[in-house]
């Protein structure tokens, strides 16, 4: 049997469409494909500034927050949700653990309150999405508000300064161990994204996660109990959000109930720069990585040719317009 011919009518489908196997790998891609091209775009424009060492470890730290709470809107994008409330529940986190380190307690508890104010605000939102029936965008776009509220409540409107207690060091951009390239906040990120990968891929969570937002009736059909389900999404991600505020909180040395406002959008845009689809289904950790570092480079190219916060605003916003466009295009190329 000729093994090249049998193999040659997979790679393409009637229509001269790209096969099932192909569109994955192109979609694999294209978050690093993306990247290439904003560095080659950079590059052509004057005064062609050189990217160092520093440039590249700072890059990776401004990636961290953004990186670490998109790791969790992925579970929630590719579920069919969204979260609005990522920069609202951050800022509640960074003051909780301003007011905690203040008050004397340790670092252990620290991340105790982090980890728990973050997994509060996603319960909170799973439970106005599985039990009121609110749709995400309704349900967290409400707790957008309510969660920054929150936090200038509890901080008297003003930022919380406390000792860091070594925090600072995580989100250090030239480590104080010389021989580690990248700081210590970067390795917890890139080793979470390992374990998250693999729990999208090889566990049952995952497998649910991806069939609740392929068909969300279907997965009822067949025995997934879709609002336990979803509050265990909501949960993981408000986790991940609330180790994010440990690290602005990292990064600032202060709480402050007014920072990361906007972030929500840069968190989504990381997720469908990534691959992932805003109508459920699909998406990846290691495009969602992809996704926020190309974020952060952005930012830092954009900073280093002296260009206003605003005009880095409006890139934001288009580089968001064309990865959802690029996302529907997709969507409907493979209906046909």
């Amino acid at each position: 049997m000729n093994t090249g011919a049998a193999l040659a009518p997979l790679s393409r489908l009637p229509g001269g469409r790209a096969s099932p196997g192909r569109r994955v790998l192109l979609t694999a891609l294209a978050p690093f494909l993306g990247l290439l091209v904003v560095i080659a775009l950079f590059y052509a424009i004057p005064p062609h500034p050189w990217v160092s060492l520093l440039d590249l470890q700072t890059v990776a730290v401004h990636t961290v927050i953004v990186g670490i709470a998109a790791m969790g809107m992925t579970f929630i994008i590719i579920s069919g949700g969204i979260d609005l409330s990522v920069g609202s529940a951050i800022a509640l986190t960074s003051v909780a653990v301003a007011l905690a380190l203040k008050q004397g307690w340790g670092v252990p508890a620290a991340v105790v309150v982090a980890l728990g104010t973050g997994a509060l605000c996603g319960f909170y939102n799973s439970v106005l999405i599985t039990l009121l029936r609110l749709p995400p965008f309704i349900a967290t776009l409400g707790t957008l508000g309510f969660y920054r509220g929150l936090a200038k409540w509890i901080s008297g409107s003003m930022p919380v300064s406390a000792p860091a207690q070594g925090l600072g060091l995580w989100v250090r951009p030239a480590p104080v161990q010389e021989w580690l390239p990248l700081a210590p906040a970067v390795w917890l990120m890139l080793a979470l994204g390992v374990f998250l990968a693999a729990v999208l891929r090889y566990t049952i969570l995952g497998r649910y996660t991806f069939a609740i937002g392929s068909n969300e009736a279907t997965a009822r059909l067949c025995g997934i109990r879709v609002p336990r389900m979803k509050v265990y999404i909501y949960v993981l991600a408000g986790l991940l959000t609330g180790l994010a505020g440990l690290m602005q909180f990292a990064r600032l040395t202060q709480g402050d109930p007014t920072v990361a406002i906007g972030v929500e959008l840069d968190v989504i845009a990381a997720v469908v720069i990534g691959g992932g689809s805003l109508s459920g289904g699909q998406g990846s950790m290691l495009g969602t990585l992809a996704g926020a570092f190309l974020m952060a480079f952005l930012r830092n190219r954009c900073t280093v040719l002296g260009w206003p916060n605003f005009v880095q605003e409006m890139i934001v916003g288009h580089i968001i317009i064309i990865a959802v466009a690029i996302d529907q295009w997709r969507a409907r190329r493979v209906e046909r």
